[in-house]
């Protein structure tokens, strides 16, 4: 069985859950915390790179986050589509883990697939703590993760909880850079993207939004379909 992890985030492609939150990950790795990171996609469809550039650029992402898992369930990118084996799929991710918390995309996003993968993942963390909900031919024991929440990728709304992440801003940009292929015009056969455009420099500016929020350098957002529950504000 793959080892327990406190915390599991969920990602249409690689270097989604980076841009999102690889400061809180970060965070919390550097405190003790086990946390993994499961790619729904290889991101075949970029318009930059090849998905053997994007595992080794994510290897190199993993390594500077501290992760303790990093997977990728080889769906196929852009056909998220929600059917009973991929459900099953990312159950089966849920189950073996057994997160506390669980991470994913907010569902609104101009990119469909991280939209989809907000809506599949939280499908799923329901499925996980069905007994009777059983796909394949392995059988698993059902687990109920604590709480769900959502980071923002391209799109942010006003967030539900802030989280510090100064002290990891630097390596969460680190983390970012080691995806050279989508941010960086590398060769002549590279084209223009959104994402070659000064994305990184707009992560910065977000984050550092965030941050004023709070009366700090730079933090990361997050929404939660359920109220978060505090001993005392």
């Amino acid at each position: 069985m793959t080892e327990k992890l406190d915390i599991l985030v969920f990602a249409a492609h690689p270097d989604d859950a980076e841009i999102g939150m690889g400061g809180t990950i970060l965070k919390y790795a550097s405190a003790g915390q086990r946390v993994g990171i499961c790619d729904l996609t290889r991101a075949e469809m970029s318009s930059n790179g090849t998905t053997d550039s994007r595992q080794a650029e994510a290897q190199a992402a993993s390594e500077r986050l501290q992760l303790a898992m990093r997977a990728n369930l080889e769906l196929p990118d852009r056909g998220l589509t929600g059917d009973d084996e991929q459900l099953a799929a990312i159950v089966q991710v849920i189950r073996e883990t057994q997160p506390r918390l669980v991470f994913a995309p907010y569902g609104v996003d101009r990119h469909p697939d991280h939209v989809n993968c907000s809506r599949l993942v939280q499908e799923a963390v329901f499925n996980a703590k069905l007994r009777k909900w059983q796909r394949g031919k392995k059988q698993q024991d059902a687990w109920t993760v604590e709480q769900l929440y959502y980071y923002f990728i391209n799109d942010i709304q006003e967030p539900d909880v802030l989280i510090d992440i100064s002290d990891f801003f630097a390596a969460k940009m680190e983390s970012l850079q080691a995806y050279r292929s989508q941010f960086t015009l590398m060769d002549t056969d590279s084209v223009k993207t959104p994402l070659t455009e000064g994305y990184l420099e707009r992560v910065r500016a977000r984050d550092y939004l965030s941050g004023q929020k709070i009366r700090t350098d730079y933090a990361e957002g997050f929404m939660s379909n359920l109220p978060i529950q505090v001993e005392l504000l």
